[in-house]
């Protein structure tokens, strides 16, 4: 019996078959499993690439007391930012891809939760019964456009972006003559473009979600027969 099946067989009184019901409950179980799974690693990933920043910062502070800001200090900073702004690129790349995969979770949770008022429409007064493009908004998950600028990627791009332009800062004062004003000139122009490069990435991620999702958010809660 498929699901369109099922949901005229609630319609007209009877109650959906039971392995119709345990399907349901087992893939929305799974689905949440999944969603815990992709938030723990987005925060498990940003809190160690964190600590690497913090870390890092703290020995460039005792290098540069050491070394009285020398040679060594302009060396150990550079090496030290470039493989710091390394590791932030490969953290936003994962955790952009974590928060892609949990929207995707979501979307998925959402048509399953149609299912429990298409065939039990007397829990509508218990239960948040909303149209189907908005069954995204009430889990938190606004698809809006500066959607990509609220997420745990957005706060390791800007920090990456912030390690890069200090490095390129670094370098650029060193070619200079040790001149201050090469390097925050130079620090400035890369940040800008490294954040303009990262809120451009996030928004085209964002976009391909938006143009090609899971499911038609417009579309019933159950697809029509014959479509599977």
């Amino acid at each position: 019996m498929s699901s369109q099946t099922s949901t005229n067989a609630a319609a007209g009184g009877a109650d959906p078959r039971p392995a119709a019901v345990t399907f349901i409950t087992t893939e929305h179980f799974t689905l949440q499993g999944a969603r815990a799974a992709t938030i723990a690693e987005s925060t498990g990933r940003a809190t160690m690439f964190l600590g690497s920043v913090s870390a890092g910062l703290v020995a460039l502070g005792l290098i540069a007391a050491a070394t009285r800001i020398g040679a060594t200090f302009y060396a150990f900073g550079v090496v030290v930012l470039a493989t710091l702004s390394f590791v932030g690129v490969v953290t936003f790349e994962r955790v952009l891809q974590s928060g892609l995969e949990d929207h995707g979770y979501a979307q998925r949770i959402a048509r399953l939760r149609a299912f429990y008022f298409d065939t039990a429409p007397e829990v509508t007064g218990y239960l948040l019964d909303v149209p189907p493009p908005q069954r995204l908004s009430i889990q938190g998950l606004d698809t809006g456009y500066w959607q990509g600028t609220r997420t745990i990627a957005g706060m390791v791009g800007v920090v990456t972006a912030v390690l890069a332009s200090s490095a390129a800062g670094l370098i650029a004062a060193v070619a200079a003559g040790h001149s201050a004003v090469a390097g925050f000139a130079t620090g400035g122009v890369v940040a800008v473009a490294a954040v303009a490069a990262v809120i451009r990435v996030q928004r085209s991620a964002w976009r391909q979600i938006r143009q090609h999702p899971y499911f038609d958010p417009q579309q019933a809660a159950v697809p029509p027969a014959g479509s599977e």
